[in-house]
């Protein structure tokens, strides 16, 4: 038999013994990656009625003109500040659910650890809220700016680096292509923020909030796909088991 043959026949068996070792290794912690699941589905519903149910008792809040991080001003700005805390450990949470849940491949840790510290990033903006020392909106707080950029910028490369990751897990693969369209978006939609929409003077800054809607659409649209498809994938697991 040709040697190039009897290698091919050996690669085919290693892979699947490895594939079945990774498989059983995440059946151990499949009660984890359920928890770690529903924290990525609770993140973007709880922070988006939050954030409705704010403006809808605070009339001079616009969802068009003024950015969610608005909200912290006012005598109950710490709702808001909750808000970004509670929701950021949750999406931090679930990115660590997907480094549970996605097989071993390209991307490795770097992925994950993006996601997490976008969460981190995100509860930083509730920890470095955007008003001043009288408590008026102020866009001009550099812990809140450098937060948001980490929440941002880290979800945005998350999503791209881990759609290689997710590329080459069979349970995953169909959505790497999704994965990667919503990074590249999420990057694109924030230099489309900080560039034509946040100053004063820019040319969507009239719409600020708008255009900030659409990038965090993307985002948490990503991130209830990307979680709901890491509970379906322990649940398989665990009723294999």
């Amino acid at each position: 038999m040709p040697r190039l043959q009897r290698d091919a026949q050996q690669e085919v068996p290693n892979t699947m013994s490895i594939y079945r070792v990774e498989t059983a290794q995440f059946a151990r912690m499949r009660s984890l990656a359920v928890a770690l699941a529903a924290a990525g589905i609770v993140a973007p519903i709880l922070f988006t009625a939050l954030v409705v149910a704010q403006t809808l008792f605070r009339p001079g809040h616009s969802f068009v003109s003024l950015p969610s991080s608005a909200l912290a001003a006012g005598p109950y700005g710490w709702v808001q500040d909750a808000n970004f805390i509670v929701t950021g450990l949750l999406m931090s949470a679930y990115g660590l659910g997907l480094h549970l849940g996605v097989r071993q491949g390209r991307g490795g840790l770097i992925g994950p650890a993006l996601l997490v510290l976008s969460g981190l990033g995100l509860a930083g903006a509730g920890l470095f809220p955007a008003r001043d020392a009288t408590g008026v909106f102020s866009q001009d707080q550099v812990g809140h700016f450098v937060a948001a950029a980490v929440a941002f910028l880290g979800g945005g490369t998350g999503l791209v680096v881990m759609s290689r990751r997710l590329a080459s897990d069979p349970k995953w693969q169909y959505l790497a292509g999704y994965a990667l369209a919503s990074g590249i978006a999420m990057l694109l939609s924030f230099l489309a923020f900080g560039g034509l929409a946040r100053t004063p003077g820019a040319p969507l800054h009239p719409w600020m909030g708008l255009v900030q809607w659409a990038l965090v659409i993307v985002w948490f649209a990503c991130t209830l796909v990307l979680a709901l498809r890491l509970l379906r994938v322990a649940r398989t697991v665990e009723a294999m088991g």
